[in-house]
């Protein structure tokens, strides 16, 4: 039987720390108890399944605007292998990632990722290309759902929806395939995915449900089985970004302070003259969709790293630049035609959009001549047809100073123009990096490193410089784009590297506490047998920006509300506070259910009691739990993903 909020609330009692021992035991009270609410680190790793050598690991790098695949063997970690070149890279763009862009025909199955995507959708007669489904950007939307869920819906170029879920398994089993053919033809034979240890990167200022939900679209796209979950590890990308850049040598790395790569030192010792014990340092992760900042100590000798405060970001990535330039042309031409042009001829808005993201990338602080940006002839003719006259007209009437029309069908922009529309999202960056530094926790920073595709912009770097005015150096490894690619396989290689993280919320679930008069609002009392309890107390198993280590746990126990009961439901709340009360307080939301399987698991005790130890030291929220009396695992989930 499942319980309802209720029933849990009432029965899930705990004991002040005053109080007697558990009422549930002197009051004979079948109820959930929690007993002892304790964080231990974990006993020498008992009931752990053994462990299964990965021949290699391969990370995926699933980005707002472009993704890729970096793999390493683990007889030879030092190697790392970024993905073959693509066909048909943009001109002026050379990296070894790929758009991430996906088409689907007009059945709905999958085409093609990537510039093949792109190059094919382009190339489509605009009649047809209206019913094949084209969708680029689709990221950002794990991030700004509020619920999400697992039928949460995207919308194609074309304005038809599609489940989110299906397009991110489509794209991670188009990497699983891209991986596994290259690493079939180097080793001459089938390559066995049986083998391959995956590693998926996210955000860090993800919220859960995003990353369960990337999850469970790799258990859709066949990446790893529901029953080997430990084959796939999610990587935070700022995470992957830190390891990746501790490691790296002075040659690799331009100083900003002095615009060279780093001379003075040999080339092959670490940064700065190596990193050494104690130093705190700064990861800027700037990329296609959101800016994230991790803040991290290394603690030697082994070289692990400690987080010094939680992941803080935002949605600031570089195409808040490309939402700008919309912003102008819609300005320019008016949103009506922009909205209409989009879905008349989707293939040409995306052909414009190419126009400016190389553009976009030639802009700098110190230019001085304009950029120009070709119109497709398709924009031009169809303005004419929707508005009558033509584009030239429209920019002459148009306020637009900056923009002009030039004689070779182009839309010239000044250098200023082009910077006003880096400004928003640049200056949300800098707002961010001037309050993080703010912070007691993010004092003596030695280095910060500028990573992501986004940390290219010379306007960008910058604008860290003059914020900063000398306070840490400055750092930008080479390959900036595949900093994080690179980073994520080595974190698969060795996941405890990090050692110590900080917990982004507050967790607890809602329980009873004996009533204290004057402590407790006379509204939350019930009166239960004769004993007055106080309800919707919040049980903090973890709070904002605590310490958390690696392997740590939190223990409750929980006792089936009558014998015959299968599945113990409890939910989980969650709040950006750092302490809260109760779980009606302003702030605390229902954000997942912690559900116990206790379905076999009949014993002879009278009270059985159900033991469970959640895990906050990870990528991931874990739980496992046990029956205490017979000491067998009880099937243990914890459910963020709005159902």
């Amino acid at each position: 039987m499942m319980m309802t909020e209720n029933e849990l609330e009432i029965d899930n009692i705990i004991t002040d720390a005053m109080a007697t021992p558990s009422p549930a035991k002197s009051m004979g009270d079948p109820g959930i108890t929690p007993l002892s609410p304790t964080h231990t680190l974990k006993d020498s790793e008992q009931n752990e399944p053994p462990r299964h050598h990965y021949v290699v690991v391969v990370a995926i790098d699933f980005g707002t605007t472009s993704s890729g695949y970096a793999y390493a063997f683990t007889k030879e970690p030092e190697c790392i292998h970024t993905m073959r070149r693509w066909e048909g890279g943009d001109p002026g763009v050379s990296n070894q990632k790929t758009p991430t862009t996906i088409l689907l025909t007009p059945d709905r199955k999958f085409h093609s990722f990537g510039y093949a995507a792109r190059d094919f959708y382009h190339d489509l007669d605009p009649t047809e290309s209206k019913q094949w489904l084209y969708l680029e950007k689709f990221k950002m939307k794990l991030h700004t759902t509020a619920n999400l869920s697992i039928d949460t819906d995207l919308h194609a170029a074309n304005g038809k929806r599609v489940k989110a879920l299906d397009i991110f398994a489509y794209a991670l089993a188009f990497f699983k395939e891209q991986a596994l053919k290259e690493l079939s033809d180097q080793a001459g034979a089938e390559f066995d995915n049986a083998d391959v240890r995956w590693v998926i990167t996210v955000p860090a200022i993800w919220k859960m449900p995003a990353k369960q939900f990337m999850r469970e679209a790799a258990y859709k796209a066949g990446l790893v089985s529901r029953d080997i979950p430990e084959q796939l590890i999610i990587a935070l990308e700022p995470e992957a970004a830190s390891i990746y850049c501790r490691k790296l040598r002075l040659h690799q790395l331009v100083d900003l302070g002095t615009k060279t790569a780093l001379n003075g030192y040999s080339p092959t010792e670490n940064v700065g003259g190596g990193m050494t014990q104690g130093d705190r340092y700064v990861v800027v992760d700037c990329g296609g969709g959101t800016v994230d900042l991790t803040v991290h100590q290394i603690r030697m000798p082994e070289g692990h790293l400690k987080e010094l405060y939680k992941a803080s970001g935002g949605p600031y990535g570089s195409i808040g630049i490309d939402y700008e330039f919309e912003k102008l042309l819609c300005k320019i031409f008016g949103q009506d035609f922009i909205d209409q042009f989009k879905i008349k001829r989707p293939a040409a808005w995306v052909d414009l959009m190419i126009a400016f993201e190389s553009r976009k990338r030639a802009a700098a602080p110190d230019r001085s001549n304009p950029l120009n940006i070709n119109l497709p002839f398709s924009f031009i003719d169809y303005y004419k047809k929707f508005r009558g006259h033509s584009v030239e007209h429209a920019l002459r009437k148009s306020n637009v100073d900056f923009v002009k029309w030039s004689s070779q069908g182009m839309l010239r922009m000044s250098p200023d123009a082009m910077n006003a529309l880096f400004k928003p999202t640049i200056d949300h960056i800098i707002q961010h990096l001037t309050e993080l530094f703010e912070r007691p926790e993010v004092t003596n920073i030695k280095f910060l490193f500028l990573v992501g595709g986004f940390a290219e912009s010379p306007l960008l770097q910058q604008a860290v410089q003059k914020m900063l005015q000398g306070r840490s150096r400055i750092i930008i490894p080479h390959d900036v784009g595949l900093t994080i690619l690179k980073g994520a396989v080595l974190f698969g290689l060795d996941p405890s590297i990090i050692k110590v993280r900080r917990s982004p919320l507050t967790y607890g679930v809602g329980v009873l506490n004996r009533f204290v008069e004057g402590k407790h609002p006379p509204e939350k009392m019930l009166v239960k047998d004769g004993t007055r309890w106080c309800t919707d107390v919040f049980d903090t198993f973890i709070s904002a920006d605590q310490s958390v280590a690696l392997g740590e746990t939190v223990k409750r126990s929980y006792t089936p509300a009558k014998p015959s009961q299968q599945v113990i439901v409890i939910h989980v709340y969650c709040s950006e506070k750092e302490s809260v009360s109760f779980i009606t307080d302003p702030g605390v939301r229902k954000c997942g259910t912690l559900k116990l399987d206790v379905s076999g698991t009949e014993s002879p005790a009278a009270r059985r009691e159900i033991q469970t130890l959640m895990q906050f030291g990870d990528t991931e929220i874990r739980a496992m739990a046990v029956d205490v009396a017979t000491s067998r695992f009880v099937k243990a989930s914890i459910d963020f993903l709005s159902q």
